[in-house]
């Protein structure tokens, strides 16, 4: 069994040759960081499989799935995904989008080749530091007052929309705007250095306009992912990072969903 159907080819099915091939596609889609992200995120849920589960899980049930013909002027898309990943990669020409997209972990620190690898460190620690580095008052709007168990705008939700919530970006401070920035690159920043720079400059002109919530504890344990939940929302971002109570531990288990509400599956190109 499956937890989700997905369109595409499994990497299990694929020879050798037609595998690498695959993933070449994808490094030059994504960003080196990005395709570490993804490679991390991969490691994770063969973790899980070898650990044995009663769905289909690891390297080998991710799918490669390209919709339209790859051309230099007229958009398509390629999505690459499997549990706790999905990509929607859009290119039209010049321009480029990777909205909306799911990544995710469990576990969320595992061992592999020796090393310890902690996936989305970045988006937790870096979220960690931006609340850290409020005043009293600033801390006190960006904490909600409520509970927030799950992703709120995650699969199945497409197209909408909530009332903003936390602290708004026009009342922090340079720091804590470039912070903010930072955070939002985690997400913005998976896919290639080429797409990048225009995306960065839509998220930048709505900054002032874009809210930062958060839910739950305000500390984490070093070296592991925090129980928190926080959610970013602006313009031309919506960001939430959704720890999951599913298998005891909401530090080992992440989901997060990072969409742009002007260009869902590169619809704005």
């Amino acid at each position: 069994m499956s937890d989700v159907p997905r369109p595409g080819l499994k990497l299990g099915s694929l020879t050798p040759v037609q595998r690498e091939a695959a993933m070449k596609l994808l490094h030059e889609l994504l960003s080196a960081k990005g395709y570490e992200k993804v490679m991390e995120i991969m490691g994770s849920d063969q973790a899980l499989a070898d650990g044995g589960t009663n769905f289909v899980s690891g390297k080998n049930a991710y799918t490669l799935a390209i919709f339209g013909t790859p051309n230099t002027t007229t958009p398509w898309m390629v999505e690459f995904g499997g549990h706790h990943l999905a990509l929607n990669i859009v290119i039209a020409g010049a321009q480029g989008a990777l909205t909306p997209t799911l990544t995710g972990a469990q576990p969320a620190v595992y061992q592999a080749n020796g090393k310890t690898i902690r996936v989305l460190a970045a988006e937790n620690d870096k979220a960690f530091d931006l609340l850290n580095a409020l005043d009293d008052g600033e801390r006190k709007k960006a904490i909600l007052n409520y509970e927030v168990g799950d992703l709120v705008l995650g699969p199945g939700h497409d197209g909408e929309v909530i009332i903003p919530e936390g602290l708004k970006a026009s009342a922090m401070t340079i720091k804590q705007k470039e912070m903010l920035t930072d955070l939002i690159s985690q997400w913005a920043g998976i896919i290639n250095d080429a797409y990048l720079q225009a995306r960065m400059k839509e998220i930048k002109a709505g900054l002032d306009d874009t809210y930062f919530a958060w839910s739950g504890p305000i500390t984490h344990q070093p070296g592991k992912n925090g129980s928190s939940y926080y959610r970013i929302q602006g313009p031309r971002v919506i960001i939430e990072f959704s720890p999951q109570g599913v298998g005891g531990d909401p530090t080992m288990h992440i989901h997060t969903i990072y969409r742009d509400p002007l260009n869902n599956y590169g619809n704005a190109f």
